[in-house]
């Protein structure tokens, strides 16, 4: 399974693709309307307006071995904590190993904005970004898919 946290993501076109080619279902999670989709391997839930509704929601279905994308670092720790395997939309893989010092740059920024120190401008989103976030998301399906096979063995 998938996961996407799917409020501004800019690479779901590219996560079907992906999720198409190994088979795996989608869950595209948003507060507001996506497009529907007649895919029956694509679901949609729109969750309510409240304030990390989206992420409440995908933490408690996300099970181990699950794939997660999501720019929210937040939400990243909480589902690198139940095991399931998190890639931000640059391809940027969320772990064990780093998903503290995620976090910690997370609220630097965070406070340095706060205090005027950062403007806060975020890169934009790159073709290079894309191609990245395209070859982590597929290295993390076959490995959803392979620890699953190994599961059911």
């Amino acid at each position: 399974m998938i996961y996407v946290d799917a409020d501004a993501c800019p690479v779901k076109p590219e996560i079907l693709k992906v999720a198409e080619r190994h088979g795996l279902e989608v869950t595209f999670v948003a507060n507001s309307g996506l497009r529907p989709s007649r895919d029956p391997m694509v679901r949609n839930v729109i969750v309510s307006g409240s304030f990390d509704a989206a992420d409440d929601w995908i933490v408690e279905h996300v099970c181990p071995g699950d794939v997660v994308v999501t720019a929210d670092v937040p939400l990243a720790g909480r589902c690198v904590a139940k095991d399931a395997l998190v890639t931000g939309p640059t391809g940027r893989l969320f772990d064990k190993s780093n998903i503290g010092m995620a976090s910690a740059m997370r609220d630097l920024g965070q406070h340095l904005r706060e205090t005027g120190e950062s403007k806060g401008y975020n890169a934009a989103f790159s073709a290079r970004d894309r191609s990245a976030f395209l070859e982590t998301l597929d290295r993390l399906c076959r490995r959803a898919k392979s620890s699953r096979q190994g599961d059911s063995s």
